[in-house]
């Protein structure tokens, strides 16, 4: 409660000196610590106010880094068709910006839901994106991540165990 309060405050005080980036990231922050206490309409209100300041600046990575947010509550939340809207809109920022890290990882969190909705041809589709950007930068981690869930889809959706 107290780390709420404090992010309150330092809120406060970057609207007072116009800090709307500041804001942006403050209010990002504060949904995040309601998302992870279950508190899901906060979350998500605070989520809308930093993306509008995102907006408003013009900042394209945080705006792509709220949207991906936003997307990951409503999947949680079983809001599929939103999950997948501001996924996409995430993944198109994140072309735009040639963030490429984050682009695989919004193909990947995009390959999981096609993959529990039985969409199997796109979670796979989406996978194998993933994948071809994670080889790109040499994220190990990544690709690890992503050999994983393709395996676990094709094993338990298509029963191809090889």
């Amino acid at each position: 409660m107290a780390h709420s309060i404090y992010r309150t405050s330092i809120q406060q005080r970057q609207e007072k000196i116009g800090n709307l980036q500041g804001k942006a990231a403050t209010l990002h922050e504060l949904a995040g610590i309601y998302a992870n206490q279950w508190e899901v309409a906060k979350a998500i209100a605070l989520y809308e106010q930093s993306l509008e300041l995102q907006e408003k600046i013009g900042n394209l990575q945080g705006k792509a880094a709220t949207l991906q947010q936003l997307a990951g509550i409503y999947a949680n939340q079983g809001e599929v068709a939103k999950a997948i809207a501001f996924y996409e809109q995430s993944l198109e920022l994140k072309k735009k910006i040639g963030n490429v890290q984050g682009k695989a990882a919004t193909l990947h969190q995009l390959a999981g839901i096609y993959a529990n909705q039985g969409e199997v041809a796109k979670a796979i589709a989406f996978y194998e994106q993933s994948l071809e950007l994670e080889e790109k930068i040499g994220n190990v981690r990544g690709k690890a991540a992503t050999f994983a869930m393709l395996g676990q889809l094709l094993a338990d959706k298509k029963g191809d165990f090889d």
